[in-house]
């Protein structure tokens, strides 16, 4: 009895931090999954706001709780005094950011200044990786979970991953049903693993296409991050959750 009450005192964080990605994850993938019928309820703009609201709190709950227990459960490794290992992840984590953020492309699209739309891209860096947004997450953790070496972090990670791997299908899927037979010739010309594609002779990097504002505004939000990381991790820990 004794031990069982020791496993969930260590672990009880994990499973609330499993249970919080979970909620986000049925959120996020289940108003994806809604959408074509919503926009023709409610139209584009209301559905977007919508999914805002329901999306964005729920990440921010969801960071704000890995922030305050990332140091909690067992410690499996600790690198952090090891020379370099601070500057990799720095570096990991900032590339990880500009795969984690292609929405800057259509900002108007996503604040619904502008009509919501459902795009098939194939251009910066959509031409190396089709579901970048699954590669900067997969950077992040191991960025994050290199650093911290806890049991949490790599049981979030572990989830995070798992969850975007499954967005990767589900978007495909819904890609396919709005757009069917040129997602299917999009898909044969990019690939979800990063430069294969491109390896392959399917597809072509054009490194002036990298050259916008979107790319710019990415690389400043990466810098006033980095600057502003330890005043998140205070605010997050007063939150106290």
């Amino acid at each position: 009895m004794t031990s069982l009450s020791t496993f969930f005192s260590t672990y009880f964080t994990h499973f609330v931090m499993l249970g919080l990605i979970l909620t986000f994850a049925i959120a996020h993938s289940g108003l994806a999954a809604l959408r074509i019928w919503a926009e023709s309820k409610i139209g584009e703009r209301l559905y977007r706001v919508m999914f805002a609201l329901v999306s964005i709190p729920l990440a921010v709950v969801l960071f704000i709780f890995y922030f305050n227990h990332r140091y909690d459960g067992v410690q499996l490794w600790n690198l952090q005094g090891v020379s370099g290992i601070h500057e990799f992840v720095l570096g990991l984590s900032a590339i990880a950011f500009l795969f984690l953020y292609p929405a800057t492309f259509n900002l108007g699209e996503v604040a619904a200044i502008q009509k919501p739309q459902v795009h098939l891209f194939e251009t910066g860096i959509t031409r190396i990786s089709r579901h970048p947004q699954l590669i900067g997450m997969t950077l992040w953790c191991i960025a994050h979970t290199l650093w911290l070496g806890t049991s949490f972090a790599l049981t979030t990670a572990i989830a995070l991953v798992s969850y975007h791997s499954f967005a990767v299908w589900h978007g495909d899927q819904r890609l396919f049903k709005r757009h069917g037979d040129a997602f299917l010739a999009l898909k044969e010309r990019t690939s979800v693993v990063p430069f294969l594609a491109i390896a392959q002779g399917r597809q072509q990097l054009f490194l002036k296409e990298f050259i916008r504002p979107a790319y710019v505004g990415v690389a400043i939000t990466v810098v006033l991050f980095r600057w502003l990381h330890p005043i998140v991790i205070t605010a997050s820990a007063n939150m106290n959750w």
